[in-house]
């Protein structure tokens, strides 16, 4: 069974272009950038991974009451090392561009509709 498209086929159109025009855009375009930059650096990668690791490690330690200075002092190093690797922060910075982006197109589309986006996604329904 094969559903019927929602829009209309200019509303289509007009998203798909949307779509296309989002992804083109500045930010969006340094967030792919980095991404796969940091996809391909295994440095980072594994500082990221490590990361994660001693996260989990104290989470468990902390629910059983047995983390130690030693512990605290790895996540802190690794933590460091994560804050200045350049891969990592540029992929950082650049998704937070991406969304800081995203969210003034949605405010835009927001206020030419007339309507706000989030007021409406938060309501609960019956």
């Amino acid at each position: 069974m094969t559903s019927q498209p929602v829009l209309a086929p200019e509303l289509l159109e007009a998203t798909d272009l949307l779509i296309r025009n989002l992804l083109a855009s500045q930010p969006f375009a340094r967030y792919h950038r980095a991404q796969s930059r940091l996809d391909h650096d295994a440095d980072a990668r594994a500082h990221l991974d490590q990361l994660a690791q001693a996260q989990a490690s104290v989470r468990k330690g902390q629910s059983d009451g047995g983390v130690t200075a030693a512990d605290l002092a790895i996540l802190r190093d690794l933590q460091g090392r994560v804050q200045s690797n350049p891969v990592i922060l540029e992929y950082m910075t650049s998704q937070q561009e991406a969304i800081k982006f995203l969210r003034a197109v949605n405010q835009e589309i927001g206020q030419l509709l007339g309507l706000n986006f989030a007021s409406l996604a938060n309501r609960a329904t019956c």
